[in-house]
């Protein structure tokens, strides 16, 4: 039988994925659809073509954009973890943010 303790942590790595799924549906998603969205009117309904297929170039440079900040964000977090003189529970607990 599980313990109390193996209980809560599976409930917190449970959590963890649905955390990593709200950052992915933040400003950057939703900008990078309303531009998909706004290159198809233009594209279909007003039938402007060049101008569609600029706006829909969009969507990638948006997420590409999101994605680097995403990855810088990552790599703060481990240089946190691997400091000299860092204490691995406060590592932990500032990359968790707990702090």
């Amino acid at each position: 039988m599980a313990s109390r303790q193996q209980l809560t942590e599976q409930g917190v790595s449970e959590q963890q994925p649905a955390e990593m799924g709200e950052d992915a549906m933040g400003p950057a998603f939703v900008a990078s659809a309303a531009s998909v969205g706004l290159a198809l009117y233009y594209y279909f309904i007003r039938g402007e073509r060049q101008l569609g297929t600029f706006i829909g170039l969009w969507p990638p440079t948006i997420l590409a954009f999101a994605s680097y900040f995403n990855q810088r964000k990552m790599r703060r977090q481990i240089e946190t973890l691997t400091q000299p003189g860092t204490k691995l529970r406060e590592a932990f607990d500032s990359v968790m943010g707990s702090r």
